[in-house]
């Protein structure tokens, strides 16, 4: 399994509208095989972070679905990222 997770920073007056951007990806990803999770979500504390994450059956599932990343308009959003992929072995349900 293949865990993508971490935030992106953005104009706080600009949020709204990058994640409307990003609507039909997140309805694409969920739709993609071997996507388990896909969410982009505005953080609850920090006005300009958009928390992402990202759960995947396999390596060559995010390389299938992952293309060019995000559009020339949503770069030129970003102002700051950090984001990464974690190799995940096994997983324990919490619930």
């Amino acid at each position: 399994m293949v865990i993508v997770a971490g935030q992106l920073v953005v104009d706080p007056a600009q949020r709204e509208s990058y994640l409307v951007g990003c609507v039909n990806v997140v309805e694409q990803a969920r739709r993609a095989p071997g996507c388990l999770d896909f969410a982009i979500s505005a953080d609850l504390v920090d006005p300009g972070r958009i928390n992402i994450f990202e759960r995947w059956e396999s390596q060559e599932a995010v390389e299938a679905f992952r293309g060019s990343g995000p559009s020339d308009e949503q770069s030129a959003a970003i102002s700051a990222a950090s984001v990464a992929e974690y190799d995940v072995a096994d997983a324990r349900a919490l619930t």
